[in-house]
């Protein structure tokens, strides 16, 4: 089956100009919660530690807060993208297209994850005015990256089709993503924590999400690079499959 470029281009350019559209809101947000991060973080915990690992204190937590940002930008961009239209109804403008599930997801995934990206790096150059910073495996961190960004514009994705209105939508960023990424490792290393509690932070996805993006930074990680990967292949697998039963089904998308 031949995919619809044109199709993908449309709906990609689309999802693009409308994020052009509410820059501030887009791109420069993100950029002063982060700087705040570092005044605040760095200020009043930087002080009391110095390093971790042989690292920085203000440089460990780059990686973290860079995924803090990725995480809840990623899934916000892909599940506004998606609800608005549906809340509108314009969405079944879209399905009646002579278009495949998987362009439709192509086209929005694919701008949300890189609206996600942009703000990444803006993130990373914006580190670098208040801490000094190496990538170790600048490969790595940038597979990470766009792994990262991809996954969790699916996982939101799914968010947005599931949702049918405005408090569903804010849901689980508010009260499931956000205290994993600070239960995470984000600001600290999980071995600083009490062994009982190292076990239980291990059921916590996004500490491998952090941890491998840290190795990638300082070579430093909680958990195996290996392990770290492979977890997020399973879970972008799994949504995935989720957005292919949703379409197929019409879950939340047939009036």
């Amino acid at each position: 089956m031949s995919i619809n470029i044109q199709a993908i281009k449309v709906i990609y350019k689309y999802e693009m100009l409308r994020a052009w559209e509410t820059m501030l809101q887009s791109f420069i947000s993100p950029v002063i919660s982060t700087a705040l991060y570092f005044v605040v973080f760095g200020a009043a915990i930087g002080s009391r530690i110095q390093e971790i690992e042989g690292v920085p204190y203000g440089t460990f937590i780059v990686p973290g807060l860079l995924m803090l940002a990725l995480l809840t930008q990623s899934i916000a961009n892909a599940s506004f993208g998606i609800f608005f239209p549906k809340f509108t109804g314009t969405i079944y403008e879209v399905m009646s297209a002579p278009i495949s599930y998987m362009e439709i997801l192509i086209g929005y995934v694919g701008a949300a994850a890189t609206k996600s990206l942009i703000i990444g790096f803006i993130i990373l150059g914006t580190a670098g005015f208040f801490v000094p910073l190496e990538i170790a495996h600048p490969i790595w961190m940038l597979s990470f990256l766009i792994l990262t960004c991809i996954t969790f514009s699916l996982f939101g994705f799914i968010i947005g089709l599931w949702a049918n209105n405005f408090e569903k939508l804010q849901l689980i960023p508010m009260l499931v993503i956000t205290p994993l990424v600070f239960l995470g490792g984000t600001f600290y290393s999980v071995s600083m924590l009490p062994p009982a509690w190292q076990t239980v932070t291990l059921f916590n996805p996004v500490v491998y999400l952090i941890s491998g993006f840290r190795w990638s930074f300082f070579e430093v990680a909680d958990v195996s690079v290996g392990i770290s990967l492979a977890v997020i292949l399973l879970f972008l697998a799994i949504c995935l499959m989720i957005v292919g039963w949703m379409f197929k089904t019409g879950y939340r998308l047939k009036q």
